[in-house]
């Protein structure tokens, strides 16, 4: 198993049951039930020095699910051009959430959510095992789809972690 194959593994192995496509959606609501339980000073708290503000957070959980899902999209389209990685950190510089009020995060997370969820139930089994190179690693767009559900579980975790308990 390759690094890239081991980074994917430990956010696949989070996804709570085989029926992928639902836990989307039910991670969704889980991600929009949490945040909308929040006062908005809460939302720009971050648990430690240099780290990511929850807003932050939520930004960093729509753009990288938009990422992903782009991925995912030429990919299925059979678009076989080489995709370039990013860079959360420096996209997080550059987020200016505290500049914008919780509620239209949420927003913004939910119909980026319901725009995946059904972009990925209405591929077929020959697009979802369609395969593409991301940032140097060969991924198929089944795994996006479950690696996008994986990576907002892990963020939820740490939220509950490290951030609520901190209330």
């Amino acid at each position: 198993m390759t690094e890239f194959q081991k980074y994917i593994q430990r956010y696949l192995d989070l996804i709570p049951s085989e029926n992928w496509l639902e836990e989307m959606k039910k991670m969704g609501e889980k991600t929009v039930s949490l945040y909308s339980f929040l006062a908005e000073d809460q939302s720009n708290f971050a648990y430690a020095e240099g780290k990511w503000t929850l807003k932050e957070l939520l930004q960093h959980l729509i753009d990288a699910e938009r990422i992903f899902a782009y991925r995912a999209l030429r990919f299925a389209r059979k678009d076989k051009t080489d995709l370039p990685g990013w860079d959360e950190e420096t996209y997080a510089k550059h987020y200016f959430s505290t500049e914008r009020s919780l509620q239209s995060l949420i927003d913004e997370f939910e119909t980026v959510r319901k725009s995946s969820s059904l972009f990925f139930e209405n591929l077929n089994k020959i697009q979802l095992s369609e395969t593409g190179i991301a940032n140097g690693n060969e991924i198929s767009v089944e795994n996006i789809g479950k690696l996008i559900v994986g990576h907002n579980i892990h963020h939820l975790n740490i939220i509950e972690e490290r951030y609520l308990s901190k209330f």
